[in-house]
């Protein structure tokens, strides 16, 4: 391997070199032809492999649960299994690396990517990531772990400054990236958008050189965020390696300029492409370069993993014996909630992709109990934040499926012959860089049409956005026109698309209309397209038919949660609560029928102060395309909620650590709680929470046995590599299947600097079968002890004799590093951070 690309970059010249460096569109990067050197192609992302389609277009993919479910798996290995199906779909869509994971950190429970990031905590989103990098390498697929560094929420993401200490810094934030690359041996980390202590991020040479390549030994490629570069000579010298997408604004011609000009050393140019050539390399680019159309895979095994994926991340917050649901019991079921009919299984912005399903716990409850049970449907509430993109059973495409049938054409006036044509499920209609038949993206139009099948009386608000400039009609007359009086820009499709307008038209219950949608490029830049949304008129009385439908039932299985709108890139929660008026319609719904499922489809935490009515709990989160067949499974008991919370339930916004910091103000965001983040703020301040970090219910027991040690190393043998192993026996003593996940706390007793009450430093989830038992082992490393000090350079010269009186703390070190205090600590072993079962002393030598 090291032959060929000595042998490349003496033959390649700088112009050459620098075309390496940059994109050559929105998802490849630039190939020299010339040397037989590919194209490397990269796709979207954590929850599965889009393809060149973007927000929620492109071609059908397995959708596996977010983020924030992974996390709440609590099994690298499962993750793993995972990794190694998007690494088939990544090479199905024709691409060479994963834009993927996400490993920032829940600071806040507003952040609107929380969805996409694992835990509150580094060293589970650290565990989770190695597995799901292990998986996706393994099958011959780059991954770039993101967002490198301290990009934990939405508010001025692209300019603000995250002021960080480097304690919390090297702890917290970049755990997990230090996890990714020292463990996991990731091929690639992207840069984030924000700067960090000022400077931007993709220009940090600290960040990306001291740390990441110089202490962490890492080998791999420096991508940009898409639209993250800022500079030329800063960025390539910090070690930048890649500005994405294409064509490059910073690098290109304006680094060659600096390179001849001698502001740039050639060298700092070799090293980048030496990484890039390693890159396609270990993912076989020179031999498979991936010159074909994107495919989508089929396979039942996919499906079937993300679905038992999707069950092992359902956690159950509290059952008071309802769940699993006797089914053989019941003659009737209530389905109640806004997001009971509909697909709530991935968060917005650049994740979102085409599912190859999309099942509602409704649909799924019908399928699977509908010839058993009787059951009613009322949705109670509804929640929508925006029109939501008109699609599902209601409209019909010519072939007679759902969504909308497209035809294109060469000319910006819908005139001359079709190009080409294609066909979307529902009213998102966008395009980026390729349309079928169109031979100029600049210059081009379409015209997309469906039949909707309104399902209720009344006036219909259809609604349009566009990027470009767009006409929406019914039956032929035109009802909105945005070519006529173009729209101001609004929120939707990155601030790129338009504000929302709107028509009510009239509209009868099972008579169809024809909606079209006429669109023109003018006006468009980067996404090309419309939204065509529709809400659909609700009768004043929804709750309390929800109620009478609760009243009447046998059980009520209640879905609360948000939606792509709600939880979203671009955008952070402006709420911890439930939109709209879920929480009333829970009290109401659970004092009308005491035998009540609340299942809460949310990305992120949300306030829960309602679950002390709710006779039992259960957190989905947004499960993937398998989720409602697997919300169905874990209610009737095939399987079951295996799930823990990789984060923090608390009472109140007002509780949580960056409450007082956040979102930032003058372009800066302080991290004031430092390393007091999640469940380390509530311990040290020992504030009361509604759910622990850890906690998660199931539906068997287990009883321990007393942990033991290991042969206990010293500080010494730590330092060198020593692992501590704790056992502790695990026996089933339940009548079903489960599983239960040891959770190791170290807990300081007399710290040298600040340190929190306890952290997670190990944990292992082990599944029993009835009477089975299993001695599980934690292992504790180095990290697992050691903290950074920063140090206080002078100290020694400062702390000469005085003979004024001053009081007097632990000597400062003058140089910074990592250390282990020799000393007493505990190991606090539990189910949750909160639920500790056994507490054994150790003392460091």
């Amino acid at each position: 391997m090291g032959e060929r690309i000595d042998r490349l970059l003496v033959d390649l010249t700088l112009a050459e070199k620098v075309a390496l460096m940059g994109g050559r569109d929105l998802w490849s990067v630039q190939p020299v032809d010339r040397l037989g050197i590919p194209s490397l192609k990269v796709t979207d992302g954590p929850n599965g492999a889009r393809g060149t389609g973007m927000l929620g277009t492109g071609t059908p993919s397995v959708c596996i649960p977010c983020g924030t479910a992974l996390g709440a798996t609590w099994n690298p290995e499962l993750v793993e299994e995972l990794g190694g199906v998007l690494a088939a779909e990544t090479r199905a869509r024709g691409c060479h690396v994963l834009l993927a994971p996400t490993v920032n950190l829940h600071r806040t429970p507003l952040g609107g990517r929380n969805f996409e990031c694992m835990s509150e905590d580094p060293f589970l989103t650290g565990r989770i990531a190695v597995g799901f990098i292990r998986g996706v390498q393994a099958g011959g697929v780059g991954t770039t772990v993101k967002h490198f560094v301290a990009n934990d929420s939405e508010f001025e993401r692209t300019t603000i400054s995250s002021e960080v200490d480097e304690r919390t810094l090297r702890e917290v934030s970049m755990r997990p990236f230090q996890m990714a690359v020292a463990e996991g041996g990731a091929w690639g980390v992207m840069a984030s958008y924000n700067r960090v202590n000022g400077t931007y991020a993709a220009e940090n040479r600290w960040m990306l050189d001291t740390v990441l390549r110089g202490e962490w030994s890492f080998d791999g490629i420096v991508v940009s965020d898409w639209f993250g570069t800022r500079s030329t000579g800063p960025s390539v010298t910090a070690g930048l390696d890649l500005e994405m997408p294409g064509p490059p604004h910073w690098y290109g011609e304006r680094l060659v300029e600096a390179v001849e000009a001698g502001e740039v050393p050639e060298l700092v140019l070799d090293r980048a492409v030496r990484r890039l050539l390693l890159l396609a390399e270990r993912t076989r680019a020179f031999e498979e370069p991936h010159l074909r159309e994107e495919e989508e895979l089929n396979e039942l095994a996919h499906r079937l993993l993300a679905r038992r994926a999707a069950a092992e991340a359902m956690v159950l917050l509290k059952n008071d014996r309802l769940l699993p649901l006797a089914v053989d019991r019941l003659s009737n079921l209530a389905v109640i909630g806004p997001n009971a009919a509909a697909a709530m299984i991935m968060g917005g912005g650049s994740s979102a992709l085409v599912a190859q399903h999309e099942t509602s716990p409704l649909d799924a409850l019908v399928d699977r109990l509908g010839e058993r049970l009787e059951i009613r449907y009322e949705p109670g509430v509804v929640t929508d934040r925006s029109a939501q993109p008109l699609g599902g059973r209601t409209t019909e495409r010519s072939d007679g499926q759902r969504g909308f049938d497209v035809v294109y054409f060469d000319s910006t006036d819908w005139t001359g012959p079709e190009v080409g044509t294609s066909t979307f499920r529902d009213g998102r209609i966008l395009h980026f860089d390729r349309v079928p038949g169109v031979s100029d993206l600049r210059s081009f139009s379409f015209r997309a049409t469906t039949t909707f099948t309104p399902a209720v009386d009344g006036n219909h608000a259809l609604t349009l956005v566009q990027a470009g400039r767009a006409r929406l009609l019914v039956d032929g007359q035109v009802v909105v026109d945005g070519i006529a009086q173009p729209m101001p820009l609004g929120e939707e499709f990155f601030g790129m698309g338009s504000a929302e307008a709107d028509a009510a038209v009239p509209m009868v219950a099972g008579r169809p209309v024809e909606v079209t949608v006429e669109w023109t490029s003018e006006g468009a830049a980067f996404i090309s397209g419309a939204k065509v949304g529709v809400r659909t008129p609700s009768p004043d009385d929804l709750m309390d038919r929800a109620v009478a439908a609760a009243t009447e039932a046998d059980v009520v299985v209640l879905v609360v949660g948000t939606n792509h709108d709600w939880e979203t890139e671009g955008r952070d929660r402006e709420s911890m609560d439930l939109p709209g008026d879920q929480p009333e319609l829970i009290r109401r719904v659970c004092a009308a029928n005491s035998d009540t499922v609340v299942v809460v489809n949310a990305g992120s935490v949300v306030t829960s102060d309602w679950a002390d009515v709710a006779p039992a709990v259960l957190q989905t989160w947004f499960g993937g395309q398998e989720m409602a067949d697997a919300l169905v499974d874990v209610l009737v008991g095939d399987d079951e909620p295996s799930g823990r919370l990789p984060t923090t339930v608390p009472h109140r916004l007002q509780d949580t650590p960056a409450f007082l910091h956040y979102p930032g103000e003058n372009g800066r965001v302080v991290y004031g709680e430092g390393l007091f983040t999640g469940y380390r703020w509530y311990d040290a301040r020992d504030l009361p929470v509604a759910f622990p970090f850890g906690h998660g219910l199931g539906y068997t027991e287990f009883s321990w046995g007393e942990p033991s040690l290991g042969e206990v190393p010293t500080v010494a043998d730590l330092e060198s590599g020593a692992t501590l192993m704790v056992t502790v026996p695990v026996t089933n003593v339940g009548d079903r299947a489960g599983s239960e996940v040891v959770q190791c706390y170290v807990a300081p007793l007399a710290p040298r600097l600040t340190r929190p009450v306890r952290e997670l430093q190990g944990f292992a989830k082990v599944r029993l079968e009835p009477g089975e038992s299993a001695d599980v082992v934690v292992g504790l490393g180095h990290r697992a002890f050691a903290y950074w000090d920063p140090g206080d350079p002078g100290y020694s010269q400062r702390s000469s004799r005085s003979p004024v009186a001053a009081g007097q703390g632990v000597a400062s070190r003058d140089e910074p590093g990592w250390h282990i205090d020799p000393g007493s600590c505990e190991l606090h072993i539990g189910l949750s951070s909160a639920d500790i079962r056994a507490i054994i002393p150790l003392d460091l030598q």
